[in-house]
């Protein structure tokens, strides 16, 4: 198991700053953007698919610091309502994907994406309740007429590049529990499986180490994205779990995104860490810092020292005692 960050939050970094950086922080792997919500401060897609001089002198930097790459992330909507956006979002994903193949990278994570109600919508629509059943049809119609169809050509793409999708359980979007993940996956493409990140599955109620063991026995974990959630309760009482205040209302959001270990203590990621060791995940354990408490730097740092000393990276042994 490695140690790892999504690079992001370095944005301002150059791309040999920032894996300097990461060198220096005794981290093993990057999780670089693509495009999309992450942006692209570190990989200029169409130049590296052009050149594989470039493809080369880019991995030469990432090598010689003994780094590796442990995903390429384009999270976005590639079944948007908006025409332009949907062919955006999966032009940068097919894109991500012919890359991610040439360089070795076996992940590549994004969004499953929220369709509209109807064929003629403006917007997405996210139905978080069975009745009245207006918001049931509208549930069937996203997964039968878009999901299903979109992630069924997108899962054969994946398959024919030999890379792996790592839809992020993000809230908003159409697969955001391990049942809808399965669900999907079932339906399209053993190509697809989950980044799972367990601070959008405390908000929702879900036990991470739980949600571990589902998709850990169905080969569905496909990447690990490492940030913590503070649910406080009083405003739980207040404004229930699906809180649309702005994230920088801490003091009355019912929960609210926080670095490693600022949420929950050492014993629950504890927990995780031997979870994806028994249900055989053993990629990185990537570092997202999104604490609106902390400067990236101490949310980083924070998440550093509080992961280091819980992972796994020696392969086991056999059991020698029995």
């Amino acid at each position: 198991m490695k140690l790892g960050v999504f690079t992001v939050i370095f944005g301002d970094k150059s791309f040999t700053e920032m894996l300097d950086y990461v060198q220096a922080s005794g981290l093993d792997a990057v999780e670089i953007g693509t495009g999309g919500n992450p942006g692209n401060a570190h990989c200029d897609l169409d130049a590296l698919l052009e050149s594989e001089s470039k493809r080369k002198g880019y991995m030469d930097e990432v090598y010689k610091r003994g780094l590796s790459i442990s995903a390429f992330s384009c999270h976005a909507n590639p079944i948007s309502p908006d025409p332009v956006y949907a062919k955006e979002s999966d032009e940068t994903f097919r894109k991500t994907v012919r890359l991610a193949e040439m360089l070795g990278v076996s992940v590549v994570n994004c969004f499953s994406g929220t369709a509209g109600d109807h064929e003629h919508a403006k917007y997405p629509n996210w139905p978080v309740a069975p009745w009245p059943t207006a918001y049931s049809n509208i549930f069937e119609w996203q997964w039968e007429e878009k999901l299903i169809p979109y992630w069924k050509d997108a899962g054969k793409y994946a398959e024919e590049h030999n890379v792996k999708v790592g839809l992020e359980l993000h809230g908003g979007f159409l697969v955001h529990t391990p049942h809808t993940m399965l669900k999907l996956r079932e339906a399209t493409s053993p190509a697809i499986g989950a980044n799972l990140d367990p601070s959008h599955l405390w908000w929702q109620g879900i036990d991470p180490v739980g949600a571990i063991k589902i998709l850990g026995k169905a080969g569905a974990l496909h990447h690990f994205h490492a940030k913590d959630t503070y649910i406080d309760q009083d405003n739980v009482n207040m404004y229930g779990l699906l809180d649309m205040q702005p994230y920088d209302k801490v003091q009355t959001r019912a929960w609210t995104f926080r670095s490693v270990g600022c949420g929950h203590g050492t014993q629950e990621w504890t927990d995780m860490i031997s979870a994806l060791r028994t249900y055989g995940y053993d990629h990185a354990v990537s570092i997202e810092h999104e604490d609106p408490l902390m400067s990236i730097e101490e949310g980083f740092q924070t998440a550093v020292r509080n992961l280091k000393p819980l992972i796994i990276k020696d392969k086991p042994v056999d059991v020698w005692w029995a």
